[in-house]
């Protein structure tokens, strides 16, 4: 016979069995076709049943199924990019039930305007690969350079920091790189300005000159298709950067603040030093025993700190007429390292007036920025140093190293102590011992001229003339007690450089609709002059003693880019979409019969 807790298990499980047959008994499926109002399938489509955990995908029909929907009244939700979600409340009965979807396109989405190489097109006009992040999308947090506020924000772009020193260069990288051995960096323009690829000296980064607050989107063009119509310098991508401008109606005043402090989030795990005395002194020889000091010192705790970052920017948006909208900003960052001694202190303006004249005929767009930037670069070997060094001794001592710890041996030549050439220099002493400064100022903006031609319907003429200078200049100094220049006394070192870029643009655009078709072309010329000026001087010891003297007091390298471009870009019934885009450049980096390259897609 059976017992009780056997029939009372059967029975659970029986009255399971008939609750399941009940609900399947109470089921039923959702079939259908979903189209757009065209009747064309909408393949991808997405349908949820809100509520539950039943979805899935149209086919490349546009049809779908859903099974085991419990019979009763449900919401339904239709979804797919490009077009506007429905939801839609459905009754489902026994057995099979039938609903058709039928999608408007999301007007929207596909006609916004998105910046592209000089103009602008339709976001569902696009043919090439480029994605374009507004500043509602940017990331959030302690931003201090620009390219931090799209990090992981793009598909196929790749943006590493450089380290935690204040304003640190980031690595981006559009798809990877094209080269082994030049640079792989993107070529970057702001508000029609291409920024030079090259190192401003006494700044870490070119673009932490730039306040991220007066960003408004970052476009980012990644195949040829999207990239050919610059050229040569488009091979590892185009980053377009448009700054935030001034808009009808009363000023509008922002200010905004931001004040962080930063520490260390993990320190190298390494052994304390009474775990070092403990093992010295079970398996070391007398005099390494009697090596050992009584101190117990971390070194990482003696270099890092808690640094305070404040991050403020103040800006006036209006329009003095209807016509005439402007917008002026201006910043101020001062950002500690968390590295003893690294510092940033950036002051910025930005000022943009945009009118319309000649009853909106002539379109100006004239922007202005500027940055002073003073930096100072904690000794970056302390970090290595710190993990190194004996955690048994103290971190100062009288002696002629500036009264920091050293590792010493004597030399008999001068019957004095010297540093220790095979130990690791004192870290703290490395970072006190080491003045590392840098100043940069720098300003780059442009006018632009967009003149609508009245004889000829739709043609456009534009005039785009820009410049970016900078001059960057710092200094090193370590004093001739320090250990690690003792032999050599002390050490002085000094840079300037001075750019001058400029840019000259002319283009003209053709817009025409001629029945279902639309005729968009462009054709231009451009010019492009980039000049430094390196300035070389004497290295000396720390009481001015000359070390080397340099050939030449300075250098001017110096090349000129010219280019010719065109675009054609047609589109029939607003489905079909064939562009091309040819552009032929000029570089002084050359030989004269080995000058021009053609760049088409």
């Amino acid at each position: 016979m059976m017992n009780n807790f056997t029939l009372h298990r059967v029975m659970v499980v029986g009255l399971l069995m008939c609750l399941q047959i009940a609900a399947f008994a109470q089921s039923g499926s959702l079939q259908g076709r979903i189209t757009d109002k065209q009747g064309n399938a909408v393949p991808g489509a997405t349908i949820i049943i809100l509520g539950t955990q039943l979805s899935t995908s149209a086919d490349g029909e546009g049809k779908y199924s859903l099974n085991n929907i419990p019979s009763k009244a449900h919401r339904v939700s239709v979804n797919m990019i490009g077009y506007i979600t429905q939801e839609q409340s459905i009754t489902i009965g026994e057995g099979h039930n039938t609903f058709d979807f039928i999608l408007d396109m999301d007007a929207s989405n596909l006609e916004e305007v998105v910046v592209i190489g000089y103009g602008t097109q339709k976001k569902g006009e696009l043919t090439g690969s480029m994605t374009t992040v507004s500043s509602k999308d940017f990331q959030k947090g302690a931003i201090t350079t620009p390219e931090q506020l799209i990090t992981g924000k793009v598909a196929g772009v790749q943006i590493t920091s450089g380290g935690g020193q204040p304003g640190a260069a980031s690595t981006i990288r559009v798809r990877a790189g094209a080269s082994l051995n030049a640079s792989n960096d993107p070529l970057i323009v702001i508000d029609g300005v291409p920024l030079s690829s090259s190192t401003i000296s006494g700044v870490a980064n070119p673009l932490s000159l730039i306040n991220p607050a007066d960003i408004e989107t970052f476009t980012v063009l990644k195949d040829a298709n999207a990239t050919a119509i610059y050229g040569s310098r488009a091979s590892n991508g185009v980053i377009l950067i448009t700054t935030k401008k001034g808009a009808s109606g009363q000023p509008k005043i922002n200010f905004s603040t931001q004040n962080s402090l930063a520490k260390v989030a993990a320190k190298v795990d390494l052994m304390s030093a009474d775990q070092i005395r403990e093992y010295v002194n079970a398996q070391g020889t007398d005099a390494q025993i009697a090596s050992l000091g009584e101190s117990n010192t971390d070194w990482q705790d003696e270099i890092y700190r808690q640094a305070f970052s404040t991050d403020n920017s103040l800006s006036i948006a209006g329009a003095i007429k209807p016509n005439l909208p402007y917008r002026v900003s201006l910043g101020y960052l001062n950002q500690q390292g968390i590295l003893k001694r690294d510092n940033l202190d950036r002051t910025t303006a930005a000022i943009n007036f945009a009118p319309k004249l000649f009853d909106n005929s002539l379109k100006v767009d004239i922007n202005l920025k500027g940055s002073l930037s003073n930096s100072k670069f904690g000794n970056q070997n302390a970090i290595g140093a710190a993990i190194q060094f004996d955690p048994t001794q103290a971190v100062h001592e009288e002696n002629r190293f500036g009264n920091f710890y050293e590792w010493k041996q004597f030399n008999s030549a001068t019957e004095q102590y010297d540093p220790n050439p095979n130990a690791p220099r004192n870290p703290l002493g490395l970072l006190e011992l080491k003045d590392d400064n840098g100043k940069v100022s720098r300003s780059f903006g442009n006018i632009q001229l967009d003149y609508a031609i009245p004889f000829l319907e739709g043609l456009n003429a534009n005039l785009n003339l820009g410049y970016d200078v900078s001059k960057g200049e710092g200094d090193t100094y370590i004093p001739d007690y320090a250990a690690v220049t003792i032999s050599t006394l002390g050490e002085i070192t000094r840079y300037k450089t001075d750019i001058t870029n400029t840019v000259g643009e002319f283009y003209l655009n053709y817009t025409k609709d001629i029945a279902k078709s639309n005729i968009n072309a462009t054709a231009g010329y451009g010019y492009y002059n980039y000049k430094s000026k390196v300035y070389n001087y004497d290295r000396t010891s720390a009481d001015g003693t000359v070390l080397s003297t340099p050939a030449f007091a300075f250098d001017v390298p110096q090349n000129k880019l010219i280019s010719y471009y065109g675009r054609l870009i047609y589109t029939y019934d607003n489905k079909y979409i064939i562009s091309g885009t040819i552009r032929t450049d000029g570089s002084s980096r050359f030989r004269e019969d080995n000058r021009w390259g053609v760049f088409p897609s």
